[in-house]
This record gives C-alpha cells, structure tokens and sequence, in this order.
C-alpha cells in the first residue's frame, strides 16, 4: 500500500474545451506540495475534485487515491481529508469552542473526552483559556489559528491548504505559515497547498506544481 496522496490522470473540461491537465502527484506523509498558477488555471478546483465538492457542470476524470485507497468517488466526509481556506470560516454566533467542536470525531463520547480534545486544541494553538470567546473578540491571527485547529481536529489523514495565508501582513504571514506546517509535517499529513507566493513554496520544500488553464500543465523542479 502506498501511504500518501497520490493524484492520477486528472483532466478537467468543459464542454468540448480542455481547462488543465495536471500532472500525476505522489505526496508523501510529511511532505508539503505546492499548485502554483495564474488565475483561473484551475488551482481550487483541483482541490475541491480532491475533497469531492466539485462545481455542477465541470466535467471532470482522474484518480486521487489516499494512502492506497481509491477515494475518487467517496463523498466528501468519507474521504478523510481536511481543508483549510483563506477565509477562516468561523461561525460568528458560536463560541471559539463550539466552533471547534463540531470538527471532533463523533467516536469520541461523552462531554468530559469531547472538551479535553478541544482544550488540547487551542493549548497547542497558543489559546489556552479561549474556548469561551467570541470569534468577533479574536485577531485576524487567532482566527486563523483556531480555524486549523478545527481542521486538524478531524483527524483528517491529508490537509489540502488553498491559500490560507494570503490575507495576512507578512511578518504574521511566515509564523502562522510555520505553525501550519509543522502540524502538517509532525502529524505526517501529505499536504497540499494552493499559492501564488513563491516563498511559500520555498518553505514548502516539497514538488511545485505550476497550472495553466490554456495550455498543458508542467511540472517543475523542488525548491
């Protein structure tokens, strides 16, 4: 079994004109991948075929499998992968914790269990104590944060990253970029992020994909 995500012959058309043709892409455990490409040249809708949320009338073909499992044709919450946005996403009439606490596995039981798994969360977020806060009450940086851990609490076995940092000022840009990837990389998640910044890939490490929406996508050397 190979562990890892592994993406194969995917084509996206429309109609009888090709969009983009990506490349076969094996990301290890670990590893940080990054889709690079100018607008519209079809970065998040190669994420959204790989979480399985693709856009009605977007036709679309490929493999992605996920650690030897063919996942192509799962619905979303059985295909065990985790996204995170550039947009945190929280709900605004929910507090911090109740926000994380609809990303906890259903498995885990009983009350006490269900807030340990949320506490341990925001500890490891830097926000120990902030379960009961209001998102609106939060920064721009502490709204990322515990947007990742609502992700990461899923236990999801590969994180997909479209362009989570893209609206953050650059000092806090490179510490929340750093936090997000070593998450990755210590919980060996084969990760795959969307950018259009080359230090990202630079920190990333690992393939670059570049995406051309007229043309057939290349692939380029590691950093």
């Amino acid at each position: 079994m190979t562990a890892g995500l592994v993406l194969k012959r995917i084509r996206f058309v429309f109609g009888d004109r090709m969009i983009v043709r990506v490349p076969d892409l094996s990301v290890r455990p670990g590893q940080i991948a990054t889709v690079m490409g100018p607008s519209g040249a079809g970065k998040s809708t190669l994420l959204a075929f790989i979480c399985g949320t693709l856009q009605a009338g977007l036709a679309a073909s490929g493999e992605v499998r996920l650690d030897g499992r063919d996942i192509t044709d799962l619905p979303p919450e059985r295909r065990g992968v985790g996204i995170l946005f550039q947009d945190d996403l929280l709900f605004p009439h929910l507090s911090v914790g109740d926000n994380l606490a609809f990303a906890v596995p259903a498995e885990v039981t009983g009350r006490k269990a269900r807030c340990e798994r949320i506490e341990t969360a925001l500890v490891e977020a830097g926000l120990a104590g902030f379960a009961r806060r209001d998102p609106a009450t939060l920064s721009g940086g502490q709204r990322a944060r515990v947007a990742l851990m609502r992700t990461l609490l899923a236990e999801p076995r590969a994180l997909l990253l479209d362009e989570p940092f893209d609206k953050l000022d650059r000092p806090l840009r490179a510490r929340f970029r750093r936090l997000v990837f070593d998450h990755a990389r210590r919980r060996r998640l084969p990760t795959l992020m969307v950018s259009h910044d080359p230090a990202d890939a630079e920190a990333a490490g690992g393939p670059v994909v570049s995406l051309d929406a007229h043309d057939d996508a290349v692939m380029t050397n590691d950093f």
